[in-house]
């Protein structure tokens, strides 16, 4: 695991410096050649965060975020959700696509930074897993104001990451996140819900977030 997250520092490094500094998610899946093992932020399972937030909702649209290898979107399609799941790497959607074959989730390539005007507001569910956190600064800033234009009225935002107070330099990818950068994500929808945890596995420094967010009806933007 350590090996693999060198080699997606190398890479995102090596990306920063052209002009598509996010090529490497792209780089990394054809790398990795259809072996899950190489892919360090995916174990085969649903965020368990994620897991826990579902349970009780009602379902609806939802949309998830740099998709990945499709576990989250698999996930909430099985529980009944209208899933769209989109990834910048297509090699990563294609994967998706062949690990998930049976579901209904509308497997999509697409950009964060450009995402179609037609989905303003049309999802009951946004959720973002890893994404922000693994962009250079100068992008996630940019990145994080196109997610809560996504959510329908008494639609919810979802973020889930790695968390930092500040006082603690890391190399990244991920970059973990500040609680002032976590509220300003869905800071157009209301009140945020911020809950810290730590998986079993996590070293002691480790301290991940979930931020969830429900637009109210008549909200204005």
């Amino acid at each position: 695991m350590v090996d693999h997250r060198d080699l997606v520092r190398k890479l995102s490094s090596t990306a920063a410096d052209t002009e598509n500094p996010l090529s490497w998610f792209e780089e990394l899946y054809m790398r990795a050649n259809r072996d899950e093992r190489l892919i360090p932020w995916s174990d085969g399972n649903p965020n368990p965060m994620l897991v826990d937030w579902a349970i009780g909702k009602p379902t609806g649209k939802a949309i998830v975020v740099g998709s990945g290898l499709g576990d989250d979107a698999a996930f909430l399609d099985d529980r009944g959700w209208q899933v769209t799941a989109f990834d910048i790497s297509s090699t990563a959607i294609d994967w998706s696509r062949e690990r998930f074959g049976q579901s209904s989730v509308r497997w999509m390539v697409a950009d964060l930074l450009n995402l179609p005007m037609d989905w303003i507001g049309g999802f009951d569910l946004v959720l973002e897993i890893h994404t922000l956190q693994a962009m250079p600064e100068e992008l996630r800033a940019a990145a994080a104001k196109k997610l809560a234009p996504l959510v329908s009225e008494n639609g919810h935002l979802v973020c889930i990451g790695r968390y930092t107070s500040g006082d603690v330099g890391i190399e990244g990818p991920p970059w973990p996140l500040e609680r002032s950068f976590i509220e300003g994500i869905g800071q157009d929808l209301g009140r945020m819900n911020l809950v810290n945890f730590r998986l079993p596995f996590d070293e002691i420094p480790v301290t991940r977030f979930r931020a969830s967010w429900e637009r109210r009806m008549g909200k204005i933007n």
